[in-house]
C-alpha cells in the first residue's frame, strides 16, 4: 500500500480559502505572512474575504491555490510515496517532496503567474471542455484545424478532455467535435490558452527562473504532468516543470502510473475536490480524501 498526495491546480479557489488554518495554526500563519511579505501585497486579505472575480485574476489565483496546498503539506507534516500536481499544482508537489522550500517555490508560482498573463494578453485566446468523446478522437479533430492553434491541453479523465488554442480554433474544433458525436463542449472561463503553444513566452520566461533556482533531491518521486512518469532527479524535474506550460496534462495517465506502482490511497491537499472526483473517474477502487 503507497500513499500518493495530489494537489489541485487553477479553478480550485474560492473565497475564505485557508482562514480557518490561519486562525488555529500559529506555523501555518507565520508561512501565510511569509507569503504575504514575498508577494508584496496582502494575498491573504483577498483569500479570506475577497470576491470571486477578484480570486480569478490569474496573478492571485494561483498564488492563493499554491500558498494554501504548500502551507496544508508543511504544517501537516505529511509523507508521501509518490506525489503530482494538476498544472499548477506540481509546484505544491514540490513542496511536499522536499524539492523545493516555500519561498521559492512562491516566488516561482508568482512569476509563471504574471508571465501567463502577459502571454494571454499578447494573444487573446481561451479552452473548452470536451466531453463524452476517446481522446484519440479529440486529437484528430484538433490536428485536422488549419490555420489556427488548438491542442489538446488537459487529458482529466476518460471522456473529459480539455482543448487550448485560439478563439478561431477552437470555434472550428467545436463544429468538428460535435460532428464527432461528443455529449457537449464547453467553453472555459479562463484567461488564456493554458499549455498550449501561445503560452510560449511564458515558458521562456519560467525557464529562465527555473534555472537560477536551487532544487533538492526528491524524497519521492513526483509524477509530472508532461509525460506522466515517476521523476527523481533534479535535472529532468527541471526541464518537465519548463515545459509544461507549453505542454499538455496528462493527468489520467499520471493517475494510471501511479496506481500502476502500487497507490492505494490518494489525498487532495488544498482547495475543493475536483481532484478526488477524477482519480474515482480514472480507478475506481482507489481510496480517495483530503487534507
Amino acid at each position: 500500500m503507497k500513499k500518493a498526495y495530489i494537489f489541485p491546480g487553477q479553478g480550485s479557489q474560492f473565497s475564505g480559502m485557508g482562514k480557518d488554518l490561519y486562525e488555529s495554526n500559529p506555523k501555518a500563519k507565520d508561512l501565510f505572512e511569509k507569503a504575504n511579505e514575498i508577494l508584496g501585497f496582502r494575498l491573504t486579505d483577498i483569500m479570506f474575504g475577497g470576491t470571486d472575480e477578484e480570486l480569478k485574476q490569474t496573478k492571485v489565483t494561483q498564488p492563493a491555490i499554491f500558498t494554501h496546498s504548500a502551507v496544508l503539506a508543511l504544517v501537516s507534516d505529511i509523507k508521501p510515496d509518490m506525489v503530482a500536481g494538476h498544472s499548477l499544482g506540481e509546484f505544491s508537489a514540490l513542496v511536499a517532496n522536499g524539492v523545493l522550500d516555500f519561498e521559492n517555490a512562491l516566488k516561482l508560482v508568482y512569476q509563471r503567474a504574471l508571465a501567463m498573463q502577459e502571454a494571454c494578453e499578447a494573444n487573446p485566446s481561451t479552452m473548452a471542455a470536451v466531453l463524452g468523446l476517446e481522446d484519440d478522437v479529440v486529437e484528430k479533430a484538433c490536428a485536422s484545424v488549419q490555420g489556427e492553434v488548438v491542442v489538446p491541453a488537459n487529458y482529466n479523465c476518460q471522456g473529459q478532455l480539455v482543448i487550448s488554442g485560439s478563439h478561431e480554433g477552437i470555434n472550428l474544433a467545436t463544429e468538428k467535435l460535435k460532428e464527432a458525436g461528443a455529449k457537449r463542449v464547453l467553453p472555459l472561463q479562463v484567461g488564456g490558452a493554458f499549455h498550449s503553444p501561445l503560452m510560449e513566452s511564458a515558458r521562456q520566461k519560467l525557464a529562465t527562473a527555473i534555472e537560477n533556482t536551487h532544487f533538492n533531491a526528491p524524497s519521492c518521486p513526483i509524477y509530472q504532468n508532461v509525460n506522466a512518469q515517476p521523476a527523481n532527479d533534479v535535472a529532468t524535474i527541471k526541464a518537465n516543470l519548463i515545459a509544461q506550460l507549453t505542454g499538455a496534462v496528462r493527468w489520467t495517465q499520471c493517475v494510471q502510473n501511479m496506481v500502476q506502482d502500487g497507490a492505494t490511497s490518494f489525498t487532495e491537499v488544498g482547495a475543493g475536490k475536483v481532484l478526488q472526483g477524477l482519480v474515482k473517474k480514472i480507478h475506481k477502487e482507489a481510496e480517495v480524501s483530503s487534507l
